[in-house]
């Protein structure tokens, strides 16, 4: 059987200047060229859902797709970024490789088809965040819709991402049994270590976060058998722009990394996480 890599999706939050992006972009590659890691180069060009409307948003579509792309040459890597509006599918779709939708716009029909439209006759694809007001089963009805628009099952495709669950104010929770319940639907899951320790709101104009425990929540989900990360990561989180307080330094990876890793290896291609749909007849 083929080793799948691990995906590793990682960048700044938002693209705050070029030579930070720049920056990143090669320190990620040369990190991640020792080790079995797919990586996909994340960054947005516009932070749309902000604590505060005096936040910092980014660059625009325009000139933040005009960096994408030069990552994306310079560097050979595969990048994705956020999209917020039906009428930017084709615009996004020309320039990165995934087409990422918010986890607050996971249930927007309209934004739904029009991204995959846009990547529908490519080798492009379409990451989706579980909404944090969502149950995992409820993305079943999400997965639906783009199967109702041709995506064929067990296709890699389209990716779920789970991201946290909001519990209470300003705070969230990983509940992991919503991993296997997301693998049940037969694609890629990805998760999202920064924004699962996320605060919204919590520090009033801003959001807050808890960047101590990124590390163990990544490793748990390893274990529970995910097929990437998502982690955004910065030269200096905590003058970041943008979500510092749950991002990860950027020359604290390579150790997590080579956690995430092993715990992979050890796992091997045996980890077979059952149809769960029918408690009687689960394997373990």
């Amino acid at each position: 059987m083929k080793k799948e890599k691990l995906k590793l999706i990682a960048g700044p939050c938002v693209i705050e200047s070029e030579k930070i992006v720049f920056d990143t972009a090669n320190t990620l590659k040369n990190i991640c060229a020792s080790l079995e890691i797919d990586l996909i180069f994340k960054s947005s060009f516009d932070k749309a859902n902000r604590s505060s409307n005096k936040s910092f948003r980014g660059p625009g579509i325009v000139k933040g797709l005009k960096i994408l792309k030069e990552v994306k040459e310079e560097f050979d890597l595969k990048v994705l970024t956020d999209i917020h509006e039906s009428k930017q599918a084709e615009q996004i779709a020309n320039v990165v490789d995934i087409i990422q939708i918010p986890a607050f716009l996971c249930r927007q029909t309209d934004l739904l088809l029009a991204s995959y439209k846009a990547i529908e006759n490519t080798d492009k694809k379409i990451n989706i965040k579980k909404g944090q007001f969502l149950a995992p089963w409820d993305m079943q009805q999400v997965v639906n819709k783009f199967q109702n628009m041709g995506l064929k099952e067990r296709s890699d495709k389209v990716w779920l991402t789970e991201r946290g669950t909001t519990f209470g104010y300003n705070n969230l929770v990983v509940d992991f049994r919503g991993i296997p319940i997301l693998k049940s639907f037969g694609l890629p899951v990805i998760f999202d270590a920064t924004h699962s320790v996320q605060q919204p709101g919590g520090n009033g104009v801003t959001s807050g976060g808890q960047r101590e425990f990124v590390a163990p929540l990544a490793r748990a989900a390893l274990a529970v058998g995910v097929d990437g990360i998502f982690m955004e990561v910065h030269p200096d989180p905590d003058n970041a722009l943008s979500d510092g307080p749950n991002m990860v330094p950027l020359n604290q990876l390579k150790n997590l990394l080579e956690q995430l890793i092993s715990i992979k290896e050890s796992l091997g291609n045996n980890l077979a996480l059952s149809e769960i749909k029918d408690p009687e007849n689960i394997n373990f």
